[in-house]
């Protein structure tokens, strides 16, 4: 594992470039900040300044090298990197609230951004024009969009939002791209239409994420639960009620396989058995070093007695590698089918990059299948 503090201040999204040498990451105001790695050091190369509230979303696109922010001025920008310099394209959204994130198309030619204006728009650059347009899924979202995932056909989208639903609508755009093939969630496919809704969780829905084959999708919600779908003609969900703080991020590492994390400062791994129709919490994947336990001296313990009413000096320490929540979890290598790689940014000001073989190592019982 290893864990770079890069700010005081929380970060609340990043994204990384292809070849993952670069991350973008927004230190939670109207910047977003672009490290380099050399050796272990990771140098600031880049500031872009176009936003007038925080950056709530980045992602970045690997084929075209494009960046895409969005953020509580209810504005996204693209970013083209022309020479030495980021130079920044407005996209009107159309959204009288604040953008909560933003996600590039697997095949870019498109992107979503979720609001809590009740709705999604759906980004494409129109050619004649030489601009981004936008066309909105609202119905029947109700409240605010919090987190975005992209199907790997390039047209379904799922959403999780603060009205407790998880769902999946379709964001096809004939102007751009060919009718698609029907998929697990269905086959007819107008922009806009709901191809699956959630039940059975009742907290805000903070991180969904499709499997590689687009044949599951997962979702954690503030209920401290976690819950996988698995498309047919009739939808089949399985939920997980874990004992822990809620949840902020997941993503699939394998088709099985979850890695989620949130308030309580880890990752954990969880496991979901289509047979079984079961999803099982496979452990922590922060396993602390043990601290050696210093003795205490006669002295120490009737001045601890005296000063805290108790003999002991335990301080309350967190032994997890980020001292504070996990907001974001991105898969390095591997893609979502064998990730060998992810990392995770804290609002600690921290990026910890976790490698899965090794962890599987370190851990007696662990195996991700």
């Amino acid at each position: 594992m290893a864990y770079h503090s890069f700010l005081l201040e929380p970060i609340s999204c990043h994204a990384w470039n292809k070849d993952r040498t670069q991350i973008a990451l927004s230190p939670n105001n109207h910047e977003v900040h672009i490290y380099k790695k050399g050796g272990n050091n990771w140098t600031k190369i880049h500031v872009l300044k176009e936003h007038n509230g925080q950056v709530t979303g980045i992602d970045w696109a690997p084929e075209s090298n494009r960046i895409v922010t969005c953020g509580t001025d209810r504005n996204a920008y693209v970013w083209t990197l022309k020479g030495d310099a980021w130079k920044p394209t407005l996209v009107i959204l159309r959204i009288n609230r604040a953008a909560r994130c933003v996600k590039w198309s697997p095949k870019e030619n498109k992107f979503a951004v979720g609001s809590g204006s009740r709705l999604i728009s759906v980004c494409y650059f129109e050619q004649d024009n030489d601009w981004w347009v936008c066309k909105h899924i609202k119905k029947p979202i109700r409240s605010t969009i919090l987190c975005l995932d992209w199907h790997p056909n390039n047209v379904l989208l799922a959403a999780g939002s603060c009205d407790f639903k998880c769902r999946i609508f379709s964001a096809y755009i004939k102007e751009v791209e060919e009718k698609p093939a029907p998929t697990a969630w269905g086959s007819k496919m107008p922009f806009g239409e709901v191809m699956f809704e959630s039940s059975g969780t009742a907290g805000w829905v903070h991180g969904v994420c499709f499997s590689e084959s687009g044949n599951r999708v997962a979702w954690a919600s503030h209920d401290s639960t976690v819950a996988v779908a698995e498309g047919g003609k009739s939808a089949v969900i399985t939920s997980l009620t874990t004992e822990t703080l809620p949840l902020l991020c997941l993503t699939f590492i394998t088709e099985n396989s979850l890695v989620a994390a949130g308030h309580d400062c880890y990752p954990a791994l969880f496991v979901y058995d289509a047979g079984k129709g079961t999803i099982t919490f496979g452990g922590k994947l922060d396993v602390p070093k043990q601290s050696a336990q210093k003795g205490l001296t006669a002295r120490e313990r009737f001045q601890n007695l005296d000063k805290k009413a108790t003999s002991e000096t335990k301080e309350a320490v967190l032994e997890s590698l980020h001292k504070n929540s996990i907001s974001q979890l991105s898969v390095l290598e591997g893609g979502k089918a064998k990730c060998t790689k992810f990392s995770t940014t804290g609002m600690d000001g921290g990026m910890a990059i976790w490698d899965v073989k090794t962890l599987e190592a370190s851990m007696k019982d662990l195996k991700i299948v």
